[in-house]
């Protein structure tokens, strides 16, 4: 069966991204490969080969990936695209809400609508669109 993956795209601080969703909405098994000692250093200048060429962690139980766009591609942020994530209850959605809200900026405030106890979406301080909610139905 096929499986769906969210794939980002940064500007350069892919590292420091992934490392602040390690921290702060809990995801686990960090893994950060730069472009240093891979073949794809030849393909970026000296000040990039430390930036990422592949990244991955895990939310829960799913895999979000990433890289850093090299400098010769043209990156225009990320756009037409969020990253929905759910907790089991208001409680920890306001935690993460608030801990990706830091640095960055605040689309729809945090609150109560028809669908969820909780929702609201910010753009991260990294520029990754995020939509957090509760939802009940998850195991807490």
């Amino acid at each position: 069966m096929a499986q769906l993956t969210p794939y980002l795209t940064y500007g350069g601080n892919c590292r420091e991204a992934f490392e602040y969703y390690r921290e702060h909405i809990g995801a686990t098994e960090l893994m950060i490969r730069p472009f240093r000692g891979s073949p794809a250093e030849a393909d970026v200048p000296e000040d990039w080969k430390d930036k990422t060429l592949h990244a991955s962690l895990m939310v829960g139980g799913n895999m979000l990936l990433a890289s850093d766009c090299p400098p010769h591609v043209p990156y225009h942020g990320m756009q037409g695209v969020s990253i929905m994530l759910s907790t089991p209850t208001d409680a920890e959605t306001q935690r993460i809400f608030d801990a990706l809200a830091r640095g960055g900026r605040i689309i729809m405030p945090l609150g109560q609508t028809f669908w969820a106890s909780s929702f609201g979406m910010v753009t991260d301080q990294f520029g990754a669109p995020w939509m957090v909610m509760t939802d009940s139905t998850l195991k807490q």
